[in-house]
């Protein structure tokens, strides 16, 4: 099996052109290849195949063989090999509210739906930076899902391993858990992510990220990802922090995210109420998979 490994961020995957070649056991295959010892290594699997409703389709694997409905990084990711490799062609141009027009675009089926991506080009031509629609946040507890009923679930307190907080929760597709921290580097993310994950409130389980407000449009985190631990960057999280932080008044529309692998620019257009999410996109190498 053909593949390519690349990473938004850090949030590193192996992708595979399912244009070209089947994979039957992909939850098997996820397991096996993630493994940062005995397989490539990655944060999970990404197959990118036909779709009868946008140009390509993208499923992804999470690093335990879960499957899992979005992938912020990945979708970056998955656009850029699209277009390297002429798996489809770039359609029209796409404009970000306030924030400009992209020449190209390329529109991707996802488990979250049907997004829309604008593509930029580096100087060797290949896709460098990219910016997702990554479509309305949802923010009622039972559609996200939560076991807590409301409109919205803001500032909500809850006891995990032991320690009160306050918690903010957003669905991108998705489910996550925000909380807002004064010391982000003081938490102790390997104890309490997997507690947080694994919460009795949360049927879906749920990625948990930790926040530290930097300035109104600036902001720092470090993410729990549900099925992969600890991970470098966190795309559809870094939307989910962003809302987060409108929600609770400590951030304006427009913002830049720090992760562990970079930064992430996000827009919350009051237009719309769609996110806008922009950034980098790399391959690492190829190689052939055994089998």
């Amino acid at each position: 099996m053909n593949f390519v490994k690349m990473h938004g961020l850090g949030n590193d995957y192996v992708y595979v052109n399912c244009f070209e070649q089947q994979v039957d056991e992909p939850a098997e295959l996820a397991i096996a290849v993630s493994d940062r010892h005995t397989g490539i290594g990655s944060d999970g699997l990404i197959l990118i195949g036909p779709s009868d409703v946008a140009d390509v389709r993208m499923r992804m694997f999470n690093a335990d063989g879960s499957e899992a409905q979005m992938c912020g990084n990945g979708i970056r990711c998955v656009a850029k090999l699209t277009c390297d490799d002429s798996i489809a062609e770039p359609g029209d141009e796409f404009s970000v509210p306030g924030q400009g027009t992209f020449a190209d675009s390329l529109r991707v089926e996802t488990g979250r739906g049907v997004l829309t991506l604008g593509l930029e080009l580096g100087d060797d031509g290949k896709v460098s930076r990219v910016c997702v629609n990554m479509g309305q946040p949802i923010l009622k507890g039972r559609d996200i899902p939560v076991a807590i009923d409301g409109d919205m679930i803001v500032n909500e307190p809850i006891e995990i391993d032991g320690q009160q907080l306050l918690m903010t929760c957003v669905s991108m597709g998705n489910p996550h858990a925000v909380f807002f921290v004064d010391d982000i580097a003081a938490v102790q993310l390997e104890q309490i992510g997997p507690a947080i994950e694994n919460h009795t409130l949360f049927p879906e389980h749920v990625n948990a990220h930790f926040v530290k407000i930097d300035a109104p449009a600036e902001f720092t985190m470090r993410t729990w990802e549900r099925g992969s631990g600890i991970t470098m960057a966190c795309g559809t999280g870094a939307c989910a922090c962003a809302v987060a932080g409108v929600l609770t008044g400590q951030c304006e529309r427009l913002t830049l995210a720090h992760l562990p692998g970079g930064d992430l620019q996000l827009n919350w257009s009051e237009e719309d109420n769609c996110i806008y999410m922009t950034g980098p996109a790399v391959e690492v190498f190829r190689g052939q998979w055994p089998g």
